[in-house]
């Protein structure tokens, strides 16, 4: 049996109601389903997780690492604390983002068994292996249950780069999604699921991609499928 990371169903959607019809056709292939805060009108959805047949993962992505969320720091964190009392398993808060804002939203997670995602996002390239290695200490440091470094990936080098800091992560037995964006980091969505990488990300569809090179969760599942076939 082969072992692999989970596949995350990424969700960005104006109305919780779309969430719930968009996810129907793709529930049974993800092991975890990506709340998108920062692109919802209203970000009560209390009723929308209840509804989900997966664990649910909430993020709410401000404009300064690449998402949507234009309000206070303070109203961010405050979503995500409610996102986690309506029964979010899981919530992505940014390695960046100010430690008692962290500090706030890990205690919260506590209180209510879920388990906090710390994560880096560099739309601009693939920092070298020290820099990398350096960003991987600051989350095992943080105290996160799970790290997540995300790069943009201009060359082959650049994927094999960030790949192989999941073997950093896995000598400190440390949970770390590790993966490039970009047409050239693609590969590196696949691969880092067996090499140790906790979780990968999935669109629902080319048009609703959240990020760069995006592969959509039908697509990934059919490669799942076929490298895991029996000879």
């Amino acid at each position: 049996m082969v072992t692999r990371g989970l596949i995350c169903a990424s969700v960005m959607a104006g109305e919780s109601t779309d969430i719930l019809a968009a996810v129907s056709s793709v529930a049974a292939l993800a092991d975890v389903i990506e709340i998108r805060l920062d692109g919802l009108r209203d970000p009560r959805i209390a009723s929308c997780i209840a509804s989900l047949p997966k664990p649910v993962l909430v993020t709410n992505r401000p404009t300064w690492e690449g998402g949507r969320f234009t309000g206070s720091e303070k109203e961010r964190i405050d979503l995500l604390c409610q996102a986690l009392q309506w029964g979010a398993r899981y919530v992505d808060i940014e390695l960046l983002a100010a430690p008692d804002l962290r500090a706030r939203i890990q205690r919260k997670a506590k209180k209510h068994g879920a388990q906090v995602i710390i994560s880096n996002h560099d739309f601009q390239g693939t920092p070298n292996a020290e820099h990398l290695r350096a960003t991987l200490q600051q989350m095992t440091s943080s105290g996160a249950d799970i790290g997540k470094i995300v790069t943009t990936a201009a060359s082959p080098e650049d994927a094999l780069r960030i790949l192989s800091l999941q073997e950093v992560a896995m000598a400190a037995h440390f949970p770390l999604s590790a993966f490039a964006m970009g047409a050239h980091g693609a590969i590196s969505r696949l691969a880092t699921l067996y090499l140790g990488g906790f979780m990968t990300y999935a669109a629902l569809s080319p048009e609703q991609a959240t990020a760069p090179g995006q592969i959509t969760v039908q697509n990934l599942y059919t490669l799942l499928s076929l490298l895991e076939q029996n000879p």
